[in-house]
């Protein structure tokens, strides 16, 4: 007999490399080769299953202690969590009732695919509430279809409450090669901006000047900073992070006093606009967060494990 309750965590991600490429045909998405690992900023989704023929309920809420919250200003059928409950009741045929609570700390819009995460954690919840039985690829179909990070969360070969697995992501997100977990104790800071860089804004930025997709260079540092990523932190690195800057001269601004003020390199994930750099402790960590605060006013800072 299966429970009829169920939470699960959706955690943050972040890009420690990013190369781009210039938009392909048919339908101009570009190609990337991208470097993911997941951090403990954890979304929470807590599952009730109802009766058949009872009406689902999905509500969500900024948890007390999230970094940066943001008005939930979205209708709540467009949230991707509830977006991936749909689909799964497209692909089944049939309505699959349930409570649905989503808890949110992951900040919108600042490139660490919170959305992404909570729906690959609604589809692997609710394919286990209601023994659907679905098989990684069928998951992964249709998590590709809501959005191109929803892959990467959907490491079917871990348990449910794990997190995804470090990856080289490529392709247009579907193309993924898990690799080597990251040094126990490995941490981040996470500079946490009061606006947000528009996704859209940042590839048409790009576009003006696009870079060569350039796989080989994520692999080689995938394999130089694995074992010790705070030590090759200066030659991670993210296509996007310019035309970012471009679209938003205030994040060009944090940047630029925060890698004069911490003397250690400073980095966008995805298109923006939160910036990280590493540290190789938790000590390490709560000591640049620290600074970060003082050079950051009216930013959130967050520190983090990469997991």
């Amino acid at each position: 007999m299966h429970a009829d309750r169920l939470t699960i965590h959706a955690p943050a991600k972040l890009n420690l490399a990013l190369s781009v490429g210039p938009p392909g045909p048919p339908q101009g998405y570009h190609p990337i080769a991208s470097w993911f690992c997941c951090i403990d900023l954890l979304d929470d989704l807590s599952l009730r299953r109802l009766p058949a023929g009872a009406a689902s309920v999905h509500a969500l809420a900024w948890a007390d202690d999230a970094p940066r919250p943001s008005p939930i200003d979205w209708p709540v059928e467009r949230d991707l969590a509830v977006r991936a409950h749909r689909a799964l009741e497209a692909h089944v045929g049939g309505a699959l009732p349930l409570e649905l609570r989503l808890v949110k700390r992951i900040p919108v819009g600042g490139g660490l695919g919170g959305g992404s995460s909570d729906a690959a954690a609604m589809l692997r919840a609710v394919d286990r509430l209601f023994d659907l039985g679905l098989n990684g690829g069928t998951l992964g179909r249709i998590g590709a279809s809501l959005g191109s990070d929803v892959p990467f969360f959907l490491d079917v070969e871990t348990p449910v409450e794990a997190p995804a697995r470090p990856a080289l992501v490529e392709g247009l997100g579907e193309r993924l090669t898990r690799v080597g977990p990251l040094p126990r104790g490995s941490c981040a800071v996470l500079v946490l901006p009061p606006f947000g860089c528009p996704t859209g804004q940042v590839y048409r930025a790009f576009d003006s000047a696009p870079a060569r997709l350039d796989a080989e260079r994520v692999r080689r540092l995938i394999g130089a900073a694995s074992a010790r990523p705070v030590d090759c932190s200066g030659e991670l690195f993210n296509d996007l992070a310019e035309p970012a800057c471009r679209v938003e001269p205030r994040l060009a601004e944090l940047l630029g006093r925060l890698r004069a003020g911490l003397g250690v390199p400073v980095h966008v994930t995805g298109s923006g606009s939160t910036v990280f750099c590493l540290a190789k402790d938790p000590a390490g960590a709560a000591a640049l967060a620290r600074r970060a605060e003082a050079m950051a006013p009216g930013c959130a800072v967050a520190e983090v494990a990469l997991i």
